[in-house]
């Protein structure tokens, strides 16, 4: 199972490739997805969907995992970042990707096994567990590795398979 992870964003874009297999975890790509800030808003959306699209059709992932938007200070923000989502979400949709979302507390427990982990704490198990000499940078492209982990766990559970074979997820 190749598992494309996504932190979205407006400025970066986090993306990483997790090959899960004999419960083992193989990164096999990733990067990130920038826009500069003197672009036209829209024309920031359309890079980013652009270069995700590629992604997607150079990889051919199983699933595309996406972290689920929680704001609570700037809504400004949050909307910018919601409608880069909504692009990202448009390309998978567009290529027959399947999509999964998690919380940051789904990520914080599959990656360390606790939900109050700090950020450098999931970094450093991320690498750990994809074998990595070091912390990819930008911190967005380690959040994305970590999201496709987390989404390898869950994939992983009976209760997932067994909502995927009913057509509930």
């Amino acid at each position: 199972m190749v598992i494309l992870g996504i932190d979205p964003g407006y400025a970066i874009v986090g993306w990483g490739l997790v090959e899960y297999k004999n419960n083992s975890f193989s990164p096999l790509r990733y990067g990130a997805v920038t826009t500069e800030s003197n672009m036209e808003f829209n024309s920031r959306l359309k890079v980013i969907f652009d270069d995700v699209s590629e992604i997607i059709k150079t990889f051919k992932p199983d699933a595309l995992a996406i972290e689920r938007l929680y704001f609570t200070t700037n809504q400004k923000t949050a909307i910018m970042v919601a409608e880069a989502r909504g692009v990202i979400l448009l390309a998978a949709q567009q290529n027959n990707v399947p999509i999964f979302e998690y919380t940051p507390l789904q990520v914080k427990t599959a990656v360390t096994g606790y939900g109050k982990a700090k950020k450098p704490q999931i970094m450093e198990m991320t690498r750990r567990l994809l074998k990595l000499p070091s912390i990819p940078k930008p911190d967005d492209t380690a959040d994305a590795l970590a999201i496709a982990i987390t989404h390898c766990q869950a994939a992983g559970s009976e209760l997932r398979s067994k909502l995927y074979k009913e057509g509930n997820i």
